[in-house]
């Protein structure tokens, strides 16, 4: 895992909390999320990284998200498939969203890796390092946030590449997904 991978300070996950406290589409999904209490769960990617963004930027309202990606690591999951039930299970609960479950533990061979050892390791092989950030609600209701990278490059509006993952695959996503032209204050980083 990267010599960088961290928990957040104690500053950044307040803010990042409050920012949450102010969405209550973030809200009620990370309530979602905990009321499964999915082993090592989280909501990560876009989550986060978004809400950081359009807060930099001064956006009066949060992008809308195309999905919410949630991931969690279950060594002892029984079957292939359980993840499709918890995602039924959010859809249920909230049926205006657009879910994207998975259990990390899996996710290794369809990236052609090693075997992952927990959420935060699966995220250090995301394209791009400051999609590798998640939030999850506690059961005291307060918010644990984590990140593979730290944060210093997302709250710089910073836009780097991981070097475990093709610069081709990055390049792709940048274009794809239109984040330089949704937030225009970001930089690519080498």
């Amino acid at each position: 895992m990267d010599k960088n991978t961290q928990k957040p300070t104690q500053l950044t996950t307040q803010l990042i909390s409050q920012l949450m406290t102010q969405d209550s589409l973030r809200l009620q999904a990370l309530e979602s999320v905990r009321v499964l209490d999915l082993p090592d769960g989280y909501i990560a990617a876009g989550f986060v990284r978004n809400l950081v963004w359009d807060h930099l930027h001064h956006k009066a309202l949060p992008s809308p998200l195309n999905d919410i990606d949630v991931i969690y690591f279950d060594l002892d999951e029984s079957h292939i498939n359980k993840y499709k039930d918890y995602q039924q299970a959010l859809n249920i609960m909230m049926p205006e969203v657009n879910w994207q479950v998975r259990n990390q533990t899996l996710m290794h061979s369809r990236n052609g890796d090693q075997p992952y050892k927990s959420s935060l390791h699966a995220m250090s092989y995301w394209p791009e390092k400051e999609t590798a950030v998640a939030i999850r609600k506690l059961p005291s209701g307060d918010f644990e946030c984590i990140t593979a990278f730290g944060f210093e490059s997302l709250f710089n509006l910073q836009l780097t590449h991981n070097p475990k993952r093709e610069k081709s695959v990055f390049e792709q996503r940048i274009k794809s997904k239109a984040w330089l032209k949704h937030w225009p204050k970001l930089t690519l980083t080498p």
